[in-house]
């Protein structure tokens, strides 16, 4: 059991529906326009399907569309992987508004529509009516062999676009080798003049506080001393006046408390006017005028101010500038080193070949062993004696996708040599191949529960039957839904739904019900002669559900 309930509000004509599903084979019928496959739209749109403001009904603000699954072993680790409880139940819920906002929730937690998407690949396996068409298409073709092997060609593309992008490189590289050159004698000249000069982080701004301290010494000695004899004057020295000030107000203190505060002010002034004094002597101790080292700044200055203007740079940018270049030129090199680049094409050439060899290997393994299922499975559809092959052959050109060349051959009739698939068969073979082939692969893997959208269009008589019967022994170990048109396929279901249109003053709805006993018969019965049913199509019907019944009992 997988699938248990689907909750659906505002979707496309459905109201609101609530429905339970059981484990086996269930079919859902319905009237021509009824909405025969709407609760396969809300199932693929709850599993992360494109949101359209088409699927909500018209007046509806928004859609929700909620399905509850068993959670099976296989899907646990992706949901804790994924930051999601790994419950019992798993309920997925989807709503999309009238103006296309979609939001989505797994289990209460928001989700994103990617996250649907994978976590449906793990739930369900849909195959859809028009499954024939991928027949003829190589890229399906591919997909269909690969996933029968248990294998893809994942790797195999990563191997190939690596190749090719070395490739590129390599031709760009040989291309490219007298304009690469040329720059490089440009970067290897502008390095080498700029080198000279050996400028280093930070140096312009020191050389420029330098030349600016020894330009103005002069000026800067002078103002030193007046500042040094402003503080220290016999008579008129602020330090003399701080200092007789101090003693006059702390002389005073024991009879006006305040001069106590103003005392300890003048104390940290004298202080601080001592230290600057004292900063000032040593100041004109070292201080001196230095000619030859001021025209030795003018020069290196020079220096940089001519590289700068030649560069048209700020001259403090000049150690980034060379830095830049050093950089530019080593990326020169290595797209110059050819031989490297010849050994790292074909390195990622031997990659991609030995990833596409194998990705062949288990290809031909398994060709031989798709064919004979899908030739088995054909033999129940109407094409007694036809044959399926699987043809794998070299590729003309290496490819993302391989080395391989796949096509689906069939004959339809005994004695007849295969042929490809898309200029032999009719319509209604290419479906019955198709059903013969979504058949044997919904065997494949772990979904617990196959969709099959009308995949029997193109099919009736005893053909029909045998679709039912497949699809009834498919719901032994699989839950299976079914939409189907064919009454055969209906009668041997397990469970019966029916979609069911009504009008009224406001407007179209549908909705799904289930059908059993005398109802389930009028259901088969109309899908055998049209909508008036007779005593003979009732009987028919009557017949067809015994029959599948008694079938369904001796299997089990």
């Amino acid at each position: 059991m997988a699938l248990r309930r689907i909750v659906l509000r505002d979707f496309v004509i459905v109201q609101a529906l609530e429905l339970e599903l059981n484990p086996g084979f269930t079919a859902l019928t319905g009237e021509t326009g009824a909405g025969k496959s709407i609760l396969v739209d809300a199932l693929q749109l709850a599993l992360g399907a494109r949101a359209d403001t088409g699927l909500v009904r018209e007046g509806a603000a928004r859609t929700d569309v909620c399905a509850e699954f068993d959670c099976p072993a296989h899907v646990r680790p992706w949901l804790e992987e994924a930051g999601f409880e790994a419950e019992d139940q798993l309920l997925l819920r989807r709503t999309v508004d009238a103006h296309g906002k979609s939001r989505a929730w797994i289990n209460g937690i928001p989700a994103t529509a990617t996250q649907l998407r994978a976590l449906g690949d793990l739930l369900l396996d849909i195959h859809g009516q028009h499954a024939w068409q991928s027949l003829t298409r190589p890229e399906s073709v591919r997909g269909l062999l690969d996933a029968f092997a248990g294998t893809s060609a994942v790797e195999t593309s990563a191997r190939w676009t690596e190749w090719r992008t070395a490739q590129k490189d390599l031709q760009q590289a040989l291309h490219a080798q007298a304009t690469l050159q040329q720059e490089r004698e440009r970067l290897q000249w502008q390095i080498s003049e700029v080198d000279k000069l050996g400028p280093t982080e930070g140096e312009w701004a020191e050389l420029d506080a330098q030349h600016k301290r020894l330009s103005h010494a002069q000026a800067l000695l002078e103002s030193a001393g007046g500042a040094l004899n402003a503080l220290e004057g016999e008579e008129s020295g602020v330090l003399t006046g701080l200092a007789r000030a101090h003693s006059l107000l702390q002389n005073q203190g024991h009879i006006e408390p305040e001069f106590v505060s103003l005392a300890d002010i003048l104390s940290s002034c004298l202080a601080q006017a001592s230290d600057v004094a004292h900063s000032l002597q040593s100041y004109l101790r070292h201080a001196e005028i230095d000619p030859q080292r001021l025209d030795e700044l003018d020069a290196r200055m020079s220096q940089w101010m001519t590289l700068a203007r030649r560069y048209k740079r700020p001259p403090g940018e000049l150690p980034e500038l060379l830095q830049g270049w050093k950089t530019e030129l080593r990326q020169l090199d290595a797209a110059t080193d050819l031989q490297a680049l010849r050994v790292a094409e074909a390195d990622r050439a031997k990659a991609y070949h030995a990833a596409a060899r194998s990705l062949s290997t288990a290809r031909t393994k398994a060709a031989p062993k798709l064919s004979v299922a899908i030739t088995q499975a054909m033999q129940g559809l109407g094409m007694e004696g036809g044959r399926f092959e699987v043809s794998i052959q070299k590729a003309a050109e290496p490819g993302p996708h391989g080395l391989d060349d796949i096509a689906f051959l069939v004959a339809g009739h005994p004695g007849m040599t295969p042929k490809p698939v898309g200029k032999v068969a009719s319509g209604g073979e290419l479906s019955r191949i198709s059903l013969a082939i979504s058949v044997t692969t919904s065997k494949l893997g772990l979904a617990p529960t196959l969709i099959f959208d009308e995949v029997d269009s193109g099919v009736g008589g005893a053909v029909a039957e045998t679709v039912g019967r497949l699809m009834q022994q498919l719901g032994i170990d699989r839950q299976v839904l079914a939409v189907t048109h064919l009454p055969q396929v209906a009668a041997c279901a397990d469970h019966h739904l029916k979609v069911a249109k009504s009008k009224s003053t406001k407007g179209t709805s549908s909705t799904v019900l289930t059908v059993a006993g005398d109802s389930r018969v009028a259901e088969v019965a109309r899908m055998l002669g049209g909508e008036r049913s007779t005593e003979t199509t009732l009987a028919h019907a009557r017949e067809m559900l015994g029959v599948a019944f008694s079938s369904a009992e001796l299997r089990s």
